[in-house]
């Protein structure tokens, strides 16, 4: 049989991944076009200072591409942008990319057993298979603010950062407490005249514990592959077991929520900055999130918590409901991204004609998070319902990676051009997803970027990441209608 035309969207880390197995298994076909101007997707968008990972680099890694040389506990993004560089590298990826390359729609011809790709420059691609590596977290979403187009200095979103901006001696504003704000504050308020922190909800922290791995430690990585992968199966399943944390009204979950509130008296001695501090909601709600400079930045007097709405935006200041003028030359939006949105803005079209947006006019939703009914021989790499709150999303896609080159192969071998996941098997899948999740500390009552507005959950998994390895070691071909 010819080598099918396969398509990668995005040369982040899901791309990355998928191109070199796809390379491995012998599939050279192979395009993968990114937006960007350079790899790397999330890593390459976001470069904030004190930017990195919360998942420790020896997990954050692929299993096939292990770096003996980590710098930190906690990889900063530098050095992960430099492993993903790496990895194009050392596995050839470089002349099958094409960057500067955005895809504005793909169109599927079911009587041709094709997609028919445009890109934004009006380019023409065709191939058998599209494989999206767009991940969740590639919009940015930014809060339409009344009298922003007023303001007079640098406005901007930590994974829009200018690296060219220096914060020194500036009145700096920060909207938002998540995974970002966490990792932004701490470093801005070591140099800005002050810094304005405006909180709509806080989060439940724990210690990080980073460190620098020390130069005997990165010999015996390097030289002993056996610790350093006992090492890796140490994180791997000291993760795992903290899922029990998301279980509504677990014991695990009240203990992690005494351990953060512990964290939290221990370092903040104000009450009513503790008080500010103090989540409302059941932990896992929101990310839990990971830091060991949170507090101890917010109790220095140049940092101030405003928990007042944003009434509007004046030239020089940030005003809220309290009537309090906040003075800003700086304002960051470290407000997430648009995580529900997944493919868009790519117009997908699939059989029929039916749209992906309309398909998932109700929420977005995939059959282990990969297949779309009405959609054949398009394979989604961190799609809906596979992103984590407990460990690394790098095990995830490597799940994906496996489970879509074992599809390619089953076609192969039965010499079918196209599958599509059936809808029955999608229907099913969803709904008992959808029941488990229910009961998780997902659905509480709290502001998070899982569900849809609707309360639909579209972004996490509903179970430990063993047993998705398990739901996705292989396809089974009874779930799918073959062509």
């Amino acid at each position: 049989m010819r080598q099918p035309a396969i398509v990668i969207i995005g040369a982040g880390a899901a791309g990355i991944a998928m191109g070199i197995q796809l390379l491995r298994a012998g599939y050279t076909g192979l395009t993968i076009v990114e937006k960007s101007e350079a790899i790397g997707g999330t890593w390459h968008d976001n470069r904030y200072p004190g930017c990195g990972c919360d998942v420790p680099s020896h997990l954050y890694s692929f299993s096939f591409e292990p770096n003996p040389d980590w710098q930190y506990k906690f990889a900063r993004q530098p050095e992960i942008e430099r492993y993903l560089a790496g990895c194009v590298e050392r596995h050839g990826l470089g002349p099958y990319l094409r960057l500067a390359t955005e895809i504005a729609s793909a169109r599927w011809d079911h009587d041709a057993g094709r997609w028919h790709l445009q890109t934004t420059l009006g380019e023409a691609l065709v191939a058998d298979v599209v494989i999206s590596g767009t991940g969740q977290l590639n919009r940015p979403s930014t809060p339409e603010l009344p009298g922003l187009a007023a303001f007079a200095g640098i406005a901007l979103h930590s994974a829009r950062w200018d690296p060219s901006l220096d914060v020194t001696g500036k009145d700096v504003a920060v909207i938002g407490t998540g995974a970002s704000a966490v990792q932004i504050v701490p470093e801005i308020a070591k140099v800005a005249r002050s810094l304005t922190l405006l909180q709509r909800s806080p989060g439940y922290v724990i210690p990080r514990g980073d460190r620098v791995y020390r130069r005997w430690e990165r010999w015996v990585f390097r030289n002993v592959p056996l610790v350093r992968r006992l090492y890796r199966w140490w994180f791997y399943w000291a993760n795992e077991a903290r899922f029990g944390a998301f279980r509504t009204g677990s014991a695990l979950g009240r203990l992690v929520t005494w351990l953060s509130l512990r964290n939290l008296r221990s370092v903040v001695d104000d009450p009513q900055l503790r008080a500010k501090l103090t989540p409302s909601y059941p932990i896992g709600c929101k990310r839990i999130l990971i830091s060991d400079e949170w507090y101890q930045t917010l109790i220095r007097p140049e940092v101030v918590v405003v928990t007042s709405p944003i009434a509007h935006v004046t030239a020089d200041a940030i005003v809220t409901a309290d009537g309090a003028a906040h003075p800003a030359q700086v304002l960051v939006f470290a407000t997430g991204f648009e995580s529900t949105g997944f493919l868009a803005p790519i117009e997908i079209v699939g059989r029929g004609g039916h749209t992906l947006a309309e398909t998932w006019r109700a929420g977005a939703e995939a059959h282990l998070g990969v297949t779309v009914s009405g959609f054949p021989n398009l394979f989604l790499l961190y799609g809906p319902n596979t992103n984590l709150g407990h460990s690394s999303i790098l095990f995830m896609i490597e799940c994906q990676v496996r489970y879509v080159v074992r599809c390619l192969e089953a076609l192969r071998r039965r010499g079918k051009r196209w599958l599509d996941v059936r809808s029955e098997t999608m229907a099913r899948s969803n709904a008992a997803l959808q029941t488990t999740l229910a009961g998780s500390a997902w659905a509480a009552d709290c502001h998070n970027w899982y569900r849809t507005p609707d309360g639909k959950h579209t972004n996490n998994w509903s179970g430990r990441t063993s047993s998705y390895w398990w739901r996705t070691r292989r396809p089974s071909l009874d779930e799918f209608e073959l062509g």
